[in-house]
């Protein structure tokens, strides 16, 4: 595909071609006005390529009538872009609605998809954008985005306007939502670390959209093409190598679980038979709501009702050892607990685990070196 505007001499995208494997992420990663923006709007065209073919498997999309097309490709872009005038839950039903779905199926996707992207349907669906911080409208426009099941879903720096903490759990989330739903996603970023953590495939573009190289995140990292993929990776490329490795590859540990209901003086008892001060509380779905000191495990109705702590520090199977590490800076209990599909526990992760990984990966990467 090409973009050439009127009056300009040079193209926003000159003739760039790229195929994208059905359930990857691929990353667009490069300098400011390289025409990465350009490039995924042409593909649910919200710009109109001046040249050039969009094929979705064997289908030709630059014939299919434009808004036909978008309702079936998931868009996010920065800042989520919900509607301010609407709940939480009709800005997710847009699309279903669009599509003619019925009332009753409609009702039961929203619940669906805010329970995907782990947000109480009974706590968030009434709720306006105003009222939620920026990650939770983040995930609320990731869940709009997928109401409809598209099979392609285009980003673009949806995780840019965020904090880095809310940044690194809204990643966490990305990537054990794809675990589940394997969709086939186009990623605009000008951070190259984040298209290290989140990419299958990255492709690295110059101006005009030339691709510099285009290759797993392993492959660019241990082989630069040229002079540019070298300096945009920039230094420390062996410490890059770590965010490679994923918790799923480390062993993880328990630690004392209890659920809402329970007997508080019986976990109490197992808490202290494995010699634990403290206690991880899961919900009916087994998802971690809170840690609980004993000394808090044995109050009167401790088990009866217990809140979600929207701090607790938290990784998933698909996050980092860089993402644990910077977890544990923050957390008083020498470990973070590790999630899986639909947010349940899985375990934790201990900061001696992480280390010693970390180093493993640090050996062998100054071992390739040499």
């Amino acid at each position: 595909m090409s973009k050439r505007y009127p009056g300009q001499e040079t193209a926003a995208v000159d003739d760039i071609t790229l195929e994208i494997p059905a359930g990857e992420i691929v990353m667009l990663v490069g300098p400011s006005g390289c025409g990465k923006t350009t490039t995924l709007k042409m593909i649910n065209r919200l710009i109109e390529p001046t040249s050039g073919r969009v094929l979705i498997g064997d289908e030709d999309v630059t014939r299919k009538n434009a808004d036909e097309l978008r309702r079936h490709i998931g868009y996010v872009i920065q800042g989520a872009g919900l509607f301010p005038h609407l709940t939480v839950a009709k800005n997710i039903a847009l699309v279903p609605n669009l599509l003619g779905w019925d009332k009753g199926r409609v009702e039961a996707r929203v619940r669906e998809m805010l329970d995907l992207v782990n947000l109480d349907p009974e706590q968030y669906a009434e709720r306006y954008p105003r009222e939620l911080s920026g990650g939770q409208q983040q995930r609320v426009g990731v869940a709009r985005a997928l109401a409809a099941d598209p099979p392609v879903l285009l980003m673009d720096e949806p995780f840019g306007a965020v904090d880095p903490i809310t940044r690194q759990r809204l990643q966490d989330e990305l990537l054990r939502l794809q675990e589940e739903l394997r969709k086939t996603i186009v990623f605009v970023t000008h951070d190259f670390d984040e298209a290290v953590k989140l990419g299958d495939r990255i492709a690295i573009l110059e101006v005009g959209s030339k691709i510099a190289q285009y290759d797993t995140p392993e492959a660019i990292l241990a082989n630069p093409a040229n002079e540019f993929v070298e300096g945009f990776i920039g230094h420390g490329a062996a410490l890059k190598q770590l965010t490679l490795t994923r918790i799923r590859d480390v062993a993880l540990h328990e630690a004392a679980v209890v659920r809402v209901g329970d007997d508080p003086a019986t976990a109490v008892a197992a808490a202290e038979a494995l010699g634990r001060e403290h206690v991880i509380v899961l919900d009916a779905a087994d998802r971690p709501l809170r840690w609980l000191s004993l000394r808090e495990l044995r109050r009167a109705g401790a088990l009866t009702r217990v809140p979600r702590d929207e701090d607790l520090e938290s990784v998933a199977l698909a996050s980092t050892l860089n993402d644990a590490l910077d977890e544990m800076l923050t957390s008083s209990h020498g470990v973070v607990v590790v999630t899986g599909r639909r947010g349940r526990y899985e375990g934790v992760v201990r900061i001696e685990t992480v280390m010693e990984a970390m180093q493993s990966a640090a050996r062998a990467s100054g071992g390739a070196s040499r």
